[in-house]
């Protein structure tokens, strides 16, 4: 066995064996969601690297003071935050300048929200809504799962680059097996997590006394105003249609006393 070769198998049999116990110490399952999560990073960790994004972030984009939004969405989180049995006082909820219909959420209790997606609201409900959706994000620790998954993912490839070795075929292999990771593990799961987060945010929003009726009426909206998504398999969020048949579903759960 050449000596070169039997290096890169040796090198990535100690990737494969370092994979297989970060697997085994980083599950756990979550009741809430009824699956096992894999986390190999602390709570303090993901706060730490969330904190400097944040940061920078509030130096990058202008931050509105304007009591249209700030009070409005100061409002409403306290209530969606203390639903979820967290303390507000605990959490910074930040409104920014930008005419993108978007929010976002970061570990250690930061969320953002951008005052486009709060000027095509109606109501309190469906800022409920939208923010029951990133605390729920928060709760459920998607983004420590998403950094672990993304990690493991890294050392997955980098397994298959020692035994792919050089040749010719090589960039093909490994581009072939970016994709393989990229759209068979990672934006899947990415889509697990955001229908996940409108379930238990929807949890939080009727716990906080909001009508879970104007959630299905946000997104309905939501996709009227979609431009040539691209398709759900290639996308790290569902479609529009998955999204909304999944909260019709949970809303006829809750009017039913099933949830």
């Amino acid at each position: 066995m050449p000596l070169n070769l039997g290096s890169r198998i040796a090198r990535g049999v100690a990737v494969v064996a370092a994979l297989g116990a970060g697997l085994v110490a980083g599950c756990a399952y979550n009741e809430t969601i009824g699956r096992s999560q894999l986390i190999f990073v602390s709570d303090a960790e993901m706060t730490s690297l969330a904190s400097a994004s944040w940061t920078d972030l509030k130096r990058q984009e202008p931050v509105s003071t304007d009591p249209k939004y700030a009070d409005r969405v100061k409002r409403v989180a306290n209530r969606v935050i203390a639903a979820a049995g967290e303390n507000p006082a605990q959490w910074e909820v930040q409104v920014f300048k930008s005419e993108q219909m978007n929010a976002f959420a970061l570990p250690g209790g930061k969320i953002g929200v951008y005052t486009g997606i709060l000027d095509i609201m109606d109501n309190d409900d469906q800022l409920a809504t939208v923010l029951g959706h990133e605390v729920a994000h928060v709760e459920l620790h998607h983004s420590a799962e998403r950094y672990s998954q993304t990690a493991l993912a890294q050392t997955g490839l980098s397994a298959a680059e020692i035994f792919a070795g050089g040749g010719q075929n090589r960039n093909a292999v490994m581009g072939a097996l970016g994709l393989g990771a990229q759209v068979g593990y990672l934006l899947p799961f990415s889509r697990k997590h955001e229908l996940e987060a409108d379930r238990v945010g929807l949890a939080y929003m009727r716990k906080a006394g909001y009508n879970v009726d104007e959630a299905l009426k946000f997104w309905q909206k939501m996709s009227a105003k979609s431009n040539g998504a691209p398709p759900e398999f290639l996308s790290t969020h569902p479609s529009d249609a998955t999204r909304i048949e999944q909260l019709k579903q949970e809303i006829a759960k809750i009017k039913a006393g099933r949830a």
